[in-house]
């Protein structure tokens, strides 16, 4: 097998391990669900964020009744 086709490696974004970028890898760029779930909870208690401008407080409250 030549390197050219040798899948490429990427590393997990929760425990750094190395994953082959193929389909086979049900859970990429994480390499297990753990680690998927790990980042999933991550987002969910806002410990990581995307950078922006801050939502006003008008769209907020808009937002806020139609989840209820």
């Amino acid at each position: 097998m030549s390197a050219s086709s040798q899948p490429r490696l990427v590393k997990c974004p929760t425990c750094g391990k190395s994953v082959a970028w193929t389909a086979e890898e049900k859970f990429r760029p994480f390499c297990c669900e753990r680690c998927r779930l790990i980042d999933l909870g991550e987002w969910v208690m806002e410990e990581k964020k995307i950078a922006g401008e801050p939502v006003l407080p008008e769209f907020e409250s808009i937002t806020a009744e139609l989840w209820q």
